[in-house]
């Protein structure tokens, strides 16, 4: 049995396939979604979304929406989202250390929560692409 996940932002459909399992990144914590879960409506927070088909796993860095279950399909609404194989490690890294400056420069509370969001925002891009490295590297060990 398979879920129906489709993943939407205000500009573009960005996944709408089958898929064996996700786990999504909500305000509360991390679930995990398999075939017939229970139905929700959920906060999407900034964080990662692993999807599994078969036997592959693929991530992306989702940027906070909604996030809607119910009879096997999932519709994940977000503010902006990037596929980990969209994603380029050395821009990523970089925009990581700006807003580690940016942060470290911020004045007044306002400067300072628009920083914080935009370093989890960066660390989530960064932890997109080193999600499928360690999937790689664990299975290399296993063969």
């Amino acid at each position: 049995m398979t879920l129906n996940l489709s993943v939407l932002t205000p500009n573009q459909i960005v996944w709408d396939s089958e898929v064996k399992e996700i786990i999504l990144s909500t305000n509360s914590g991390q679930i995990g979604v398999l075939p017939n879960h229970a139905p929700i409506a959920t906060a999407v927070d900034i964080g990662i979304l692993r999807i599994r088909l078969n036997d592959q796993w693929l991530t992306m860095a989702l940027m906070g929406g909604f996030a809607r279950i119910a009879n096997n399909e999932i519709t994940v609404l977000v503010n902006d989202v990037e596929k980990s194989s969209d994603i380029d490690p050395q821009e990523a890294q970089q925009t990581l250390e700006i807003v580690e400056a940016n942060l470290k420069k911020a004045e007044g509370k306002r400067q300072i929560i628009e920083a914080n969001v935009a370093l989890r925002r960066a660390r989530t891009r960064l932890e997109a692409i080193n999600v499928i490295k360690c999937l790689i590297f664990r299975f290399i060990q296993q063969q």
